[in-house]
């Protein structure tokens, strides 16, 4: 499912229009990333928590020429799925 056929079935179920469902569901994203930024946790009972997380630096190769790179460390956004949701793909 992409984001286009989110929106429409949002918009289905909301019983609301396709413009009213964007918004929505981009205010959703919106304060999602803005909680995220500033390094704070998004939990949404029963079905998940979007957190971030510290990846290390570390050395990768190049695979072309096989030369050590440095890769720095880096803030990487992390979902742990709910017990509703978990139960519900199962």
């Amino acid at each position: 499912m992409n984001k286009a056929e989110l929106i429409e079935e949002i918009a289905k179920s909301a019983d609301i229009t396709k413009a009213s469902a964007t918004r929505a569901l981009d205010a959703m994203m919106d304060a999602v990333t803005t909680s995220l930024k500033n390094n704070d946790s998004v939990t949404l009972v029963g079905f998940g928590t979007f957190t971030v997380g510290e990846r290390a630096a570390r050395t990768g190769r190049n695979p072309r020429t096989n030369e050590a790179i440095k890769i720095e460390a880096a803030k990487v956004p992390k979902f742990k799925a709910g017990k509703a949701l978990k139960d519900a793909v199962n």
